[in-house]
């Protein structure tokens, strides 16, 4: 922490533009004392070397300049940079700046196997499979002829997603045979070599909403409900936010939904059965919160502060997870900085 006789904790934050979360992450990082420094993911060259840790490196005005420069006292010999918060628009872009950086055992906010497992959606289904994670029947298939058949198998309606992608982009829900020999046969001839992996899920008859609940470390901080007469109901499609209470239940399925996928900083999207109860449906690594706060009372950019700067003390000091039971140390060395911050200064 700044001027307080603490070790100084520094944050680099990778993004790719300053949205409205990035701007509350940077004003609640420097509000708990850390430093931060902004890298633009544009500019961001990562040595692929043994190197420990790696000397990230910016191309810009005057040549290329490390944008972490050594200082003295840095913890865990990673030279300004403490931690590192991964904040891309671009999922590819972090993904491979984090398996980089652990190489280099440089401390990540998602940690590399967390994203990893999050931005595919067969592999966040695989590793909730694995859990024992209830989730709607899942089937994938390499052709349109076997995925038609998966499609029969589970019955119409069913939906068709994207491994890849976010906001509720290129869905399909289909209702017939003739809608799905089209769908797939565009998949096949339009999209990327993705779009040929055919990833279908049965269709959750959902009370008209879902539910997204953000885990922060070991705790579901808050949920909301997103209410749509559409059947996607993001709200980055209009789909509307209110509060949801975290049940036992809800807190109990969402800790282990984000275990299951490495832990960390995630947003999990749950539907609603009516046979079955909760379903996970899909895990978010680089969530987005800006309808949320004032929603549910939470100040969430404000948890995930506290989560990345005890994820930089616990690594440096313990070498382990960033639990809220191994950072109880860390909030204690904050609440006295809070306290020493307020007091009036001494005058001589």
């Amino acid at each position: 922490m700044s001027n307080n006789g603490h070790s100084h904790i520094t944050v680099a934050m990778i993004v790719s533009r300053i949205r409205v979360e990035e701007k509350l992450l940077l004003a609640a990082l420097e509000a708990a004392g850390a430093t931060v420094q902004l890298v633009n993911d544009d500019e961001l060259v990562l040595p692929v070397e043994p190197t420990s840790p790696p000397t990230p490196l910016l191309r810009g005005k005057g040549g290329n300049t490390p944008p972490f420069p050594q200082r003295e006292g840095g913890s865990g010999g990673l030279g300004a940079a403490d931690v590192v918060l991964e904040r891309s628009v671009s999922a590819a872009r972090g993904i491979y700046a984090l398996r980089i950086l652990a190489a280099a055992g440089v401390p990540t906010v998602n940690s590399y196997r967390t994203a990893a497992t999050c931005w595919d959606k067969l592999l966040t289904s695989a590793a909730l499979a694995e859990a024992g994670i209830p989730q709607p029947r899942t089937r994938v298939a390499f052709t349109p002829e076997s995925a038609l058949q998966a499609i029969e198998e589970l019955g119409y309606p069913v939906v068709l997603k994207p491994l890849v992608g976010s906001w509720g982009r290129l869905l399909a829900r289909i209702n017939d045979r003739d809608a799905a020999e089209a769908i797939l046969e565009h998949k096949e001839v339009l999209g990327n070599y993705l779009h040929s992996i055919f990833y279908i899920q049965e269709y959750i008859r959902k009370p008209g909403r879902d539910i997204r609940a953000f885990v922060v470390g070991d705790e579901t901080i808050a949920a909301i409900y997103r209410d749509s007469s559409h059947w996607i109901t993001n709200t980055a499609r209009g789909g509307q936010a209110s509060n949801c209470p975290v049940t036992p239940a809800l807190d109990d399925l969402c800790r282990r939904a984000a275990a299951a996928v490495g832990g960390g900083v995630l947003a999990i999207d749950v539907l609603e059965d009516p046979d079955r109860g909760f379903l996970v449906n899909e895990v978010n690594h680089t969530m987005e919160f800006r309808n949320s706060i004032h929603t549910t009372g939470v100040d969430i950019p404000a948890q995930v502060a506290e989560y990345v700067l005890r994820t930089a003390y616990c690594v440096s000091h313990r070498g382990t997870a960033p639990s809220a039971a191994s950072g109880m140390q860390y909030a204690v060395r904050s609440m006295q900085y809070a306290i020493r911050s307020t007091a009036p200064e001494a005058t001589s």
